[in-house]
Parts: C-alpha cells; structure tokens; sequence
C-alpha cells in the first residue's frame, strides 16, 4: 500500500498543476527552454562580460547577502559606501538576469506567461529554471555574477537625495542570514559565519551596522509618508525583508 502522505502530496501536487493550466499557467518548461539552459550552462564564464563593455567593476567593495538559512537563490547584495561627492550612499546589488536569458527566447517566454514563482501547497512552480536561479546568476559567496546597482545618497532622516543605476561586476563576500543576523544587531551573539569572514573582510562588520542604520531612518520616513503596517501570519526577524525593502526604496 501507497505512504498516505506520500499519496496525498501526489494528489495536491496532480491538482496544483491543473490549477495552474486552468489559470492559463505553465507548469512546465518546455523542451526548447531546458534546450536553451543547457547551453548557457555550457557556455559557463564565457558570459561574463569584458572590461571594455560599459560595465563597471565594484567586486572590490564588501558586498552580503542576507536571507533564510537556506537560501541558494540569492537575487541581492548590499553595501554602504559614498558617492562621487563623498555623501554616504548605500548600494544595492540586484542579480541581472537579463545578462543571461535573452528577449523573446524560450525561458523569457515561460518567465513572461508566469511573471513570478508560484507557491502552492503542492509543489513550487518556479519563474526560471532552478540551475538558473541558484547557480548560473546567483549572487553566491565569493563568485563573479552582473547585477544591476542602485545607488542611493540618503540623508539622516532617511531621504533619498539622490539616486542612479548602472550595471556592475559584483562579488557577494559573505552569505548571511535575517534570524542570526538581527540577534546580533540587537546585542546578542555575532553569527558564526560573520565571525569567519571577518579576518578576510574585516570592514564588513561595521558595514552591516551602517545598513541597518540607514535601513531604520528609511523605514522611519517611510511610516511617517503614510506607509501601512500589516499584520500576517508569517513571523518575521527585525532586519528582514521590511528593512531591505527600505533599502530598495
């Protein structure tokens, strides 16, 4: 006889997939798309841009990642810095997808039908291809991914002052995440991994304390223009995903 539970993920898995058709959905890549992945998979570091594009070249700075635990997924980096004039500016790195999957191809094609991940409670129906996500254009530690940054000059009251956008070669040094992260910005323990980069990026430390200081003067103009605050029924840290919203403000 079949595991129940293992019949009844089937079964939620059988009608998640239904739903998703039913909605004008794609549950599926098609055999062109994982046709197309393959070869970018193949085609590995040749992707990467050279110096003479336009594109420059910030994997100098000490970038972090902050997400689950679990996360391989990895779509963002953060740092603090300054801008041309020397005016404190806080730099958010977003994966560029784009670099890799071309208009009007196949992946594009099942990203564009979709236009998110769907999450249901039998399965996850992902935008891209997993190999592309969490490997491919993954900000992962100590890898060289593009990524689009934003740079912002935000004042002590959390006002934008000013604002551009450019393309960038970009190296996450550290992979952190939100539970660990905001024990220790509350005073508690330093994450184990944080501990470990240090030596290596020794900067980093007083980086994440400038973020989350400007993450708070965000937040704190953005309550004071009207922002809502809702209640949900996922239990959050306090440096999460309201924070790095902030920051991408």
């Amino acid at each position: 006889m079949d595991n129940p539970t293992s019949d009844t993920r089937g079964r939620l898995a059988a009608v998640a997939r239904e739903a998703m058709k039913a909605r004008g959905l794609l549950p599926d890549f098609s055999a062109d798309a994982l046709n197309e992945l393959k070869s970018l998979a193949q085609a590995g570091a040749a992707t990467m841009p050279k110096s003479d594009e336009g594109i420059r070249d910030l994997r100098n700075l000490p970038w972090c990642s902050i997400d689950n635990d679990d996360s391989r997924d990895l779509d963002q980096l953060t740092v603090a810095g300054f801008d041309k004039s020397g005016a404190p500016a806080i730099f958010v790195a977003v994966a560029d997808v784009d670099s890799l999957v071309k208009r009007g191809g196949a992946i594009d094609a099942h990203a564009s039908a979709n236009t998110t991940s769907v999450y249901t409670a039998g399965g996850i129906f992902p935008m891209l291809p997993e190999q592309l996500s969490t490997d491919l254009t993954s900000l992962g530690e100590g890898v060289d991914r593009l990524a689009i940054v934003v740079e912002m000059t935000v004042d002590a009251d959390g006002a934008v002052q000013a604002w551009q956008h450019y393309r960038a070669l970009v190296r996450n040094q550290a992979k952190l995440a939100y539970d660990a992260l905001a024990v220790w910005l509350e005073g508690g323990a330093m994450p184990p991994h944080l501990q470990a980069v240090l030596p290596a990026v020794p900067a980093l430390e007083a980086q994440l304390r400038t973020q989350d200081k400007a993450a708070q003067a965000l937040r704190g103009r953005r309550h004071q223009q009207g922002a809502l605050e809702l209640q949900t029924n996922e239990s959050r840290p306090v440096f999460n995903d309201d924070k790095l919203a902030d920051l991408q403000a």
